[in-house]
Parts: structure tokens; C-alpha cells; sequence
């Protein structure tokens, strides 16, 4: 097995400890998408329609995972209302036993599809909104969507399903931080998460204009404080720090291989949704080996787990058990070595980078950011 430059074999005289069974499992049924958000984390390099599992296997690695412990599945993409065989794979996990929660943009979602998708065992949705101004949410999904996230709201509300609000935050819309909260209050948002964002894929490509300045970052995460105040108990508010401003390692997936895995369109399998560039061709796929065998035996999955990977600063910090040593993909991404600390982490010695990237952000806090949009996979009308 080859793998990429900064990417090392398992040591033997030092194996990973035994992983406890995982309990979510994302399912990435499809990159193709309506949207084309300049933020998004899905690989420069889309798999193709051509090259998606079939619902049958997606139904026997749903079988797996819950033969491995899996109790939740996000169904994911790109955007899973693409494919006309959504309502057999949500059958699938509901007969293995699994709780399935619908991660979309809105865009496709009917009422009969969503009478079909419930009755099939779907429990939850999580709708993506980009903007509370529509004329902005174009800007940042490169396409107009915000009346049909609008009409999805009121379906899931009347199907009476579980909705959460996922907004992806950067330059282009912290300041809107308020009528975002307010928008999930007005559409019948059990929860909101406000996701700074994560830098991979389309991010990456785009994050000179994505990447906010301290000022902006300060002043939504005070107004977050407030909001919790107000919503207590009312409305669960989830703020996803952003590591690059705070100078702090985010604790990873809670460990590289610890509590969830992903499942990309073509049956890839990895530890996390921005592991594909890292492990390149090294990466297992569920069409060659099965699901508990990549979990527990496959050197992608067990690189790093555990601590005795790590080198310095990480090996001797305290944090070691909190952060993991940060996020293994950022650090890949940003240095070439994944086993280097995060560079986000201010104790890393490679911290100045990011920081040099945050005072240029500070220089550009006017300037209205312009975006390179993510490519289509094929032709969506033909799906």
C-alpha cells in the first residue's frame, strides 16, 4: 500500500489502542449539488454519478455499521435529495436499526417526498442556510435557494420531524450572526449550529476571502453569549470555534478514528470528511474490505489513534487528551505532515502562518470578498 508523501505506516512496536465502537456514521451519498458554496468541504476532485454506491450497497454498509455499533447516520452529500433512490436508503437504515437525520440544502424537497421519506423512517432534518438576506445567500451558494429552504422549514415543521439550522460562518455573513439566530426562532429550529468555518476542500481554495478578522470574530461570539442567555432552554445554540482566529487546537472528530467514520459517494471510507486528500489512494473502500475490518484493523484508521503518534510540542502538552493534537487533515494540509501539531494550535511551531493569514484578513475586512464556486459533478437536471 502506497501512501502520501507525510503520511507514515503504523508503528508496530507501538500499535493503536483497541478503538470503542463508533456511533455515527456520515454518509456522503452524492456530491453532485444545486448549490455551489464557495465554503464547501467536499474535495476539489467530485466523484462522479457513475461512481456512486447503488442503494443496495449503500443498504449492506448500513448493516455494517450497525453491526458495529452505529446508531446515527447523516445522510449527506453534495445534497442526498439528488438521489431518486433516497427513500430505499432510508428504509435500509431503518431496518438496521439506525436513527437517520436528512442533512440538505432544501432544494428538491417536496411534500410527498417528504410524507415518503418519513414513513420510511427518516427522523430529522438539518437544513443549510447561507444568509438571511436572499439577494447574500446567492452570493455565497452561487445560486439562488432561499425560498425553497424557506418552503422545506414548513415541511419539516408540519411533518413534525426534529429541524436544525446549520450556517456555515465567515467574512461574508458573522455580521448577519443575530438574524440568523432570529430566522431559526421564526422557522421552528430545535437547534442552530454556527459553524465557523472548517478550511478544506472549496474552503481552502476560497479561505482568502472567507477568512474573517479578530474585530468580527469578537463581535459574534459576544453576541452568541447573549443569545444563550436569552434561549435558555428554549433553543440549543451550538458555536463551532474558529481555531485559525482563536490560536486553539480544535479537538478533532474527537480523535482521529474515535467516535465516527465517513462514508464518501464512491465508498471510501475515512476517519473524517476532510481525510480524502490526506490518505489519498491509501484510503479503504467498503466495495474491497468490510466495514469492522477498516474500523479496527486498516492503517488509515489507525495512524492515529491514541498518543504515540505524537511528537513535539503535543507529546508533552496537557492538552494531549483534550485537542488530540488538533485536526490531523489541517495539519497535512498546511505543513505536508500530518502527524505535525495543528498549526492552528498557538503552540505549534508552525503557528505564524496561520496568524500571518489572520493579520492579512484584517487588511482586507472592507473589501467585499469574491468567491471561486465550487463545479457541478454532472448534469443535475438529468437526475
Amino acid at each position: 500500500m502506497t501512501l502520501p508523501e507525510g503520511v507514515r505506516m503504523s508503528d508496530p512496536a507501538h500499535p493503536a489502542p483497541a478503538p470503542d465502537p463508533p456511533w455515527a456514521l456520515l454518509a456522503e451519498l452524492t456530491h453532485g449539488c444545486p448549490l455551489r458554496c464557495a465554503y464547501c468541504s467536499n474535495p476539489l476532485e467530485l466523484t462522479a454519478q457513475s461512481a456512486e454506491l447503488t442503494a443496495a450497497e449503500w443498504a449492506s454498509v448500513l448493516r455494517q455499521a450497525a453491526d458495529l455499533g452505529v446508531v446515527q447516520a447523516h445522510l449527506s452529500g453534495g445534497e442526498p435529495l439528488l438521489r431518486r433512490d433516497l427513500v430505499e436508503i432510508v428504509a435500509a437504515a431503518d431496518a438496521a436499526g439506525i436513527h437517520t437525520q436528512l442533512v440538505t440544502s432544501g432544494v428538491g424537497l417536496h411534500r410527498e417526498r417528504l410524507d415518503r421519506l418519513v414513513d420510511a423512517g427518516l427522523r430529522s432534518v438539518q437544513l443549510s442556510v447561507q444568509h438571511t438576506d436572499p439577494a447574500a445567500a446567492q452570493h455565497i451558494a452561487g445560486a439562488r435557494a432561499f425560498s425553497a429552504k424557506e418552503r422545506a422549514a414548513r415541511l419539516v415543521g408540519r411533518a413534525g420531524l426534529p429541524l436544525g439550522l446549520n450556517a456555515v460562518l465567515h467574512r461574508a455573513n458573522l455580521d448577519a450572526l443575530d438574524s440568523l439566530v432570529e430566522l431559526g426562532l421564526a422557522w421552528g429550529a430545535d437547534r442552530v449550529e454556527l459553524a465557523n468555518t472548517q478550511f478544506y476542500g472549496w474552503a481552502l481554495r476560497n479561505r482568502d476571502a472567507l477568512l474573517p478578522d479578530r474585530a468580527q470574530v469578537a463581535r459574534a461570539r459576544d453576541r452568541v453569549e447573549r443569545w444563550r442567555e436569552r434561549l435558555a432552554g428554549r433553543m440549543e445554540l451550538v458555536w463551532v470555534a474558529p481555531d485559525y482566529v482563536d490560536g486553539t487546537a480544535k479537538p478533532c472528530m474527537g480523535g482521529w478514528g474515535a467516535l465516527s467514520l465517513t462514508v464518501a459517494p464512491d465508498g471510501t471510507v475515512l476517519p473524517c470528511p476532510a481525510a480524502a486528500e490526506l490518505l489519498g489512494p491509501a484510503a479503504p473502500n467498503v466495495r474491497d474490505h468490510e466495514l469492522a475490518w477498516i474500523w479496527r484493523e486498516s492503517n488509515a484508521f489507525n495512524r492515529y489513534r491514541g498518543e504515540a503518534w505524537m511528537g513535539d510540542p503535543c507529546r508533552g502538552c496537557e492538552l494531549r487528551s483534550v485537542d488530540f493534537g488538533g485536526c490531523r487533515c489541517q495539519a497535512y494540509a498546511l505543513t505536508g505532515d500530518a502527524a505535525r501539531t495543528d498549526p492552528a494550535c498557538h503552540r505549534s511551531p508552525d503557528h505564524a502562518m496561520v496568524r500571518t493569514l489572520v493579520d492579512a484578513a484584517s487588511a482586507h475586512a472592507q473589501i467585499p470578498p469574491r468567491f471561486e464556486y465550487r463545479t457541478h459533478t454532472a448534469d443535475l437536471a438529468a437526475r
